[in-house]
């Protein structure tokens, strides 16, 4: 996949993906890099995803907490907030109606396609 387009894509859907991730229980940062990059989103960097971060507390979405490491500093945990639960509920239904719609798009967009190859 080209690189800028998946930037592109990127950023537009990494609020609610991190929103999502933090839905499923407390995290710090390094461990959220790490899970967006497993989810297959490939690797963003700190740069990239503490702007997210700070932009979802900000709005309340997420709350923090300082703690100890276990071996090191301390670490910074997200856990989502009520309001970030409301949040991502509507994302997600916002999400499914755009995603489907771009899809039909696309879909027929290359049914067209692929009826001008065969002539």
């Amino acid at each position: 996949m080209d690189q800028e387009r998946r930037s592109q894509w990127l950023r537009g859907v990494l609020d609610m993906c991190v929103l999502a991730m933090v839905s499923g229980g407390e995290s710090y940062g390094y461990h959220l890099v790490q899970a967006v990059e497993a989810a297959g989103l490939g690797p963003i960097k700190g740069g990239t995803l503490y702007p997210v971060l700070l932009r979802l507390e900000s709005t309340g979405l997420v709350a923090t907490d300082w703690r100890q490491g276990p071996s090191g500093p301390a670490r910074k945990y997200y856990r989502i907030t009520a309001a970030g639960q409301a949040t991502l509920r509507q994302a997600v239904l916002d999400w499914q109606s755009f995603s489907s719609d771009v899809n039909a798009i696309l879909q027929r967009g290359n049914a067209i396609l692929q009826e001008g190859q065969s002539t």
